[in-house]
């Protein structure tokens, strides 16, 4: 997933990598899922989603995202 988290924008990098680097390993398989699939998703999305401008419409990813937001939150 590292390599994945690797993205387009230095602006996800930089609150995707260091959620990896901490967290990944913790969640459990449901979450390690939705992140996976979060991967998958456009840079925009993304960034748009994680800058809290709107959120995703698959119910399964606005779990996710709100750890990252939580975790780059707890983090500064």
């Amino acid at each position: 997933m590292r390599w994945a988290a690797r993205r387009g924008m230095l602006e996800l990098d930089l609150v995707l990598e260091p959620f990896v680097n901490s967290q990944y390993a913790q969640l459990d398989q449901r979450d390690r899922y939705s992140f996976q699939q979060l991967m998958l998703c456009e840079d925009q999305d993304l960034f748009a989603w994680l800058m809290l401008r709107n959120a995703p419409d698959d119910e399964e990813l606005i779990g996710i995202v709100n750890q990252i937001c939580e975790f780059t939150r707890s983090a500064t």
